[in-house]
């Protein structure tokens, strides 16, 4: 099923297909890899896409550890508290972006509302260059950290009960059991965690895409908007092609990374 898609567009990225030209499809090698890595904007969406995949995962990361680590006592409500925690994950990404882009408007959203309360200056939100990718990482983080949520409850389910019994009996403190027998038992579970939602967050594209299409100028381009614009754009599908199978490269080599070091923490 992979195969077809990814060999398509491979080939696609080998050709001078543009929607520009009226003239028959033609082999050209390797030309648009080498002009994808002559253009400043595709260093430019490959750092957007880095560090809002880097800022989002990691903060899902660690929210969605400690509030597994909540959920996993017993207390009364817990079955509606895990209830509401998985609303996010069932509304649909660009609702979620309609709806953010409200909280972020600048004269009359919650946001700047919020940032008053707090006694705190008023923020542009998506219209600012630096601002505009934490902005943006915030819904991801508010849409997905529930997913990670759920899969270290998973993995705090099957955690064996011999280690945290014999840390009770020598007297060991929350924290030690926690940061010495929790963690490490949990680190290839949180691993698993990293991979999946930073897979899905490399592409991110509906939620960016409604809130801002890569704005403003090429603040939040990332390498999947840029991609888009190529192709719908400028109508270069090769080149667009290219830039994809870029995208590609840099999901697996970073996915390849991340296992290499739950492999290495297991052994």
């Amino acid at each position: 099923m992979m195969a077809f898609p990814i060999t398509y567009t491979v080939w696609v990225s080998l050709t001078d297909w543009s929607m520009a030209s009226s003239g028959s499809v033609k082999f050209i090698g390797l030309q648009n890899y080498i002009d994808l890595f002559s253009d400043d904007r595709f260093y430019n969406s490959v750092k957007l896409t880095i560090y809002f995949t880097v800022l989002a995962v990691g903060v899902e990361t660690v929210l969605g550890v400690a509030i597994a680590l909540i959920l996993n006592r017993e207390f009364q409500g817990k079955g509606l508290v895990k209830g509401i925690l998985l609303l996010p994950m069932v509304a649909t990404p660009v609702a979620i972006g309609l709806a953010w882009t409200l909280f972020y408007e600048p004269t009359i959203g919650l946001g700047n509302y919020a940032l008053q309360l707090l006694g705190m200056a008023p923020s542009k939100w998506l219209a600012s260059n630096t601002a505009v990718i934490p902005s943006l990482a915030l819904v991801d983080i508010w849409e997905w950290t529930p997913m990670v949520t759920l899969i270290v409850l998973a993995g705090l389910a099957s955690l064996p009960n011999e280690p945290y019994e014999a840390a009770l009996v020598d007297g060991a403190s929350e924290w030690q059991i926690f940061r010495y027998i929790t963690l490490p038992l949990l680190f290839p579970t949180i691993m698993i965690a990293v991979v999946l939602r930073g897979i899905d967050a490399f592409k991110t594209f509906d939620i960016i895409y409604t809130m801002t299409a890569g704005g403003p100028g090429f603040a939040s381009e990332t390498l999947n908007i840029y991609a888009y614009n190529l192709a719908f754009g400028y109508f270069k599908f090769g080149a667009a092609s290219s830039a994809l199978v870029a995208l590609l490269a840099l999901v697996l080599g970073s996915s390849l990374i991340v296992l290499w070091i739950r492999r290495s923490w297991e052994q």
